[in-house]
């Protein structure tokens, strides 16, 4: 049957994070998994009650297209105090289902045939295969560990032509803990506006940052209109189940997504809705007791794989950590295959995540530290015996 499959679907490879989770699942050993992104922490109860109470009360019908109007709200209150970024919640927010989906009516919205993406890599394997089924052309920006994984004026100049049309940013960074700075954003900003890019800024992790505020692209000098910045409720507030995202940016842009949304999905699950107004309104302390956890998390993560003999750069961001392999000798794939079947531990290999990934492997630190431990013993065991 396959000829009947549209060729853009055809030439989109199976995700590589999938394919190790796969494995684990499927496997009946004891295989500790490093591989999925996704917090060890349980929704809040208050937040899970919030959710139950409206369906107890019948709160089960469609709900405005863009969302219920209370969570609109709640959205542009918590970006405006926590990001110093203003949207209007009539017109400039939209409730999605996941960040995904924001990212692909983002690009669906925009998309004319043949435009190219600037999408700095590694980073979250779904930007390109999206790219790709909406008709343009996904082009690499590779970054480096020397420069902690962060997009630099010069890179993205010598990325840019005549047919680039977007930008994708996502820091927190998604595979490699990278962020940016007011500072590192600046000369960005520069070339976006010269050169007249729209930007898509998946904002995903901008809670989970280590010494660093994070600063939302959108809110830099000139850009709030040349962005649509996309975030959720999954990683920062523990409802990766819950599909709850949203997109903000120019009324305009925000309108176009809209009439995508409408016709595929109509609205987000109110139930969810209600789940997520409930977790802005009233769940930041949890949010905040999260993170300090995923702090400590991460300060034992990279001095584990250092003491094993693993290089590995400080992630400030996301629950990430990304460390070289180089020194092995093997490709990512090659150590990623042989630490899950003689150690026991999975984890994702760097190469799925674009340029730059090859010689790393990410290892997410969203999970208990009794895990992380027997998880960098294995390692080191399996290092001695290379």
């Amino acid at each position: 049957m396959k000829e009947y499959l549209a060729p853009a679907v055809r030439s989109i490879p199976p995700s590589g994070i999938r394919k190790f989770f796969d494995l684990v699942s499927n496997s009946k050993e004891d295989i500790i998994s490093l591989g999925v992104g996704e917090p060890d922490f349980s929704t809040p109860w208050h937040v899970r009650e919030a959710a139950v109470r409206s369906l107890e009360q019948g709160k089960t019908k469609y709900s405005p297209n863009s969302g219920i109007p209370e969570l609109r709200e709640a959205i542009a209150e918590y970006l405006h105090n926590s990001f110093q970024v203003t949207y209007e919640p009539s017109d400039e927010v939209l409730v999605t289902v996941g960040g995904s989906e924001a990212i692909d009516l983002a690009l669906r919205a925009l998309i004319t045939p043949g435009d190219e993406i600037l999408i700095p890599e590694p980073c979250y394997i779904s930007y390109s295969p999206i790219t790709s089924i909406s008709g343009g052309k996904a082009v690499g920006i590779e970054t480096f560990a020397k420069d902690q994984f962060k997009l630099t004026e010069q890179s993205l100049r010598a990325a840019i032509t005549p047919k680039s049309k977007i930008l994708i940013l996502c820091y927190p960074s998604n595979p490699t803990g990278g962020i940016m700075t007011y500072e590192d954003w600046l000369p960005i900003a520069r070339v976006v506006e010269e050169h007249d890019l729209i930007v898509i800024s998946d904002e995903i992790y901008a809670e989970l940052t280590y010494g660093y505020k994070h600063v939302s692209f959108a809110s830099m000098p000139g850009m709030k209109d040349r962005t649509i910045l996309v975030s959720g409720f999954s990683k920062a507030f523990a409802m990766t189940g819950w599909r709850m995202g949203y997109a903000c940016g120019h009324s305009e842009l925000i309108s176009a997504m809209l009439k995508i949304h409408q016709y595929t999905v109509m609205c987000a699950p109110v139930m969810g809705q209600v789940a997520a107004h409930e977790a802005l309104k009233h769940g930041l302390e949890e949010k905040d007791r999260m993170m300090e956890s995923y702090n400590q998390r991460r300060r034992l993560v990279v001095k584990g794989f250092r003491e094993v003999g693993l290089e590995c750069h400080e992630p400030q961001g996301a629950f990430y950590a990304f460390p070289s392999i180089v020194a092995t000798g093997m490709t990512s794939e090659q150590f990623a295959e042989r630490l899950l079947y003689e150690a026991k531990v999975a984890a994702v290999p760097g190469h799925v995540f674009g340029l730059g990934g090859e010689g790393f492997l990410r290892c997410s630190y969203a999970y208990s530290v009794s895990q992380l431990n027997e998880a960098l013993e294995r390692i080191g065991q399996f290092l001695k015996k290379l």
